[in-house]
């Protein structure tokens, strides 16, 4: 947890965003990541996600089987479905959501959101061709040779 605050700050100093991750199997770091979305004009680039790719990148494999993430701050709610996609084995945070709540990031209207009708969100979410985007599901479901996840 100490390399990736100090990551952090570095990335504070070199005019990026207060948060950091790495990932970790078998004692050994696997990938380093830290907050990218200003620099990259990328709003996916977060520390942790871009801490999974880099790890699933070096073990040729969209799962983290056996790692621990260690993360400067309480994932968001991106965050959160991406490391519960990777399957890591545990994860480690330092600062909470209250916390980067008080220094100007506050995800909570995400968490409200996920509870209102699709076409209620300060977003609209619209259903359209439903019916035929199903067809993308039959299809995955007759494909013998797909890879669960």
């Amino acid at each position: 947890m100490a390399r990736a605050i100090e990551l952090a700050i570095e990335n504070v100093r070199s005019g990026g965003g207060p948060f950091a991750a790495l990932i970790v199997k078998n004692g050994r770091i696997l990938s380093t990541g830290v907050n990218q979305v200003t620099s990259s004009n990328d709003a996916t680039a977060h520390a942790e996600i871009v801490a999974i790719r880099a790890a699933c990148a070096a073990l040729h494999s969209f799962q983290l089987d056996g790692c621990d993430i260690y993360t400067t701050c309480e994932p968001c709610p991106m965050c959160f479905g991406a490391i519960y996609w990777a399957r890591p084995a545990r994860v480690f945070f330092g600062a909470t959501a209250q916390d980067a709540a008080d220094a100007g990031f506050d995800d909570a209207f995400i968490h409200q959101q996920l509870g209102v009708n699709p076409e209620e969100r300060k977003i609209p979410f619209v259903e359209v061709l439903r019916e035929e985007a199903l067809a993308c599901f039959r299809e995955w479901k007759a494909y013998p040779d797909r890879i669960k996840y």
